[in-house]
């Protein structure tokens, strides 16, 4: 089932928050796209 766009909403918020202090661009590459993926539900 497609999430709600509330539901992505939240994710995206919460995402933002995780990554909003991260200084290691290519040491998180991967743990970054996982979490993009994870908020718009991939």
């Amino acid at each position: 089932m497609p999430l709600s766009w509330n539901e992505i909403k939240t994710r995206a918020v919460a995402f933002s928050k995780e990554w909003e202090h991260e200084t290691s661009e290519d040491a998180e590459a991967k743990s970054f796209w996982d979490g993009i993926c994870n908020a718009e539900g991939c």
